[in-house]
């Protein structure tokens, strides 16, 4: 019989686990392959333009050799959990997020994150989850708009009990944050919508360079301008970006 768990956050064995000698299907897992870096950018795409209600702001993910690194550092530990937010963080000292997949046999990456998508069926957008005991986190973080950037790894780890395949994606900046989004991960609307001049088959290609510091940065530009050093510096997104989906 064949076990899989997916883990996610922003929502075993140690590092001894891991041998040098893989298991023989492990290696065409390898992230190190362009095709698998193009295998899992188009699939989280594709999924991307499959979110219902459609998206008006979904922006395109590319892959990020350091979220990679990242990732494939911590699977390499064959910890059953996930990372410290330590070690989620890329160029800018930028935090990421982190969906997690075990398997007890190598799985191809396309199942693994089409589980997690699947998910969807126990979501409903911009309430949450349809039973209390039902897990979406997955869903949310591969969905959340401004997640654009993805690095992912696996290690084969033997000398764990069950699970011997553990599966690492980091999605940067990070998504599943608390606030009133937390059940909305996108604006909902037409395809491409916020960004008709930046736009790749449904998904938008113009993200904000900057991240916002302050989860009030709109609020507060109703009384305060860009000009107060202290929105510079904490709401570098919101002022930097203005035709950027930030």
């Amino acid at each position: 019989m064949n076990f899989s768990l997916a883990l996610c956050s922003p929502c075993g064995a140690n590092s001894s686990g891991r041998l040098t000698d893989p298991h023989p299907g492990f290696a065409i897992l390898s992230t190190h392959l362009s095709e698998r870096q193009e295998e899992i950018v188009n699939k989280h795409n594709d999924l991307r333009r499959m979110v219902e209600p459609t998206a008006s702001n979904m922006l395109r993910m590319k892959w990020n050799a350091t979220a990679a690194k990242n990732a494939e550092s911590w699977a390499n530990d064959c910890i059953l959990g996930h990372s410290p937010k330590t070690r989620r963080q890329i160029e800018n000292g930028l935090q990421c997020g982190e969906n997690l997949y075990y398997a007890s046999v190598p799985k191809s990456w396309s199942s693994g994150i089409q589980g997690w998508f699947d998910e969807r069926s126990d979501f409903i957008f911009g309430k949450g989850p349809d039973e209390d005991t039902a897990i979406i986190g997955h869903y949310t973080q591969m969905v959340w708009y401004k997640s654009y950037e993805i690095g992912c790894a696996v290690a084969y780890c033997p000398k764990s009990a069950l699970y011997k395949f553990f599966y690492v994606c980091h999605y940067c900046p990070a998504g599943n944050l608390l606030g009133s989004s937390f059940y909305s991960p996108y604006t909902p609307g037409n395809p491409c919508g916020d960004c008709p001049d930046a736009c790749d088959n449904g998904l938008c290609t113009n993200p904000c360079a900057y991240e916002d510091e302050y989860m009030n940065c709109r609020k507060l530009l109703q009384t305060y301008s860009c000009q107060h050093k202290t929105l510079q510096e904490g709401c570098k997104g919101s002022c930097q970006c203005t035709n950027e989906i930030q």
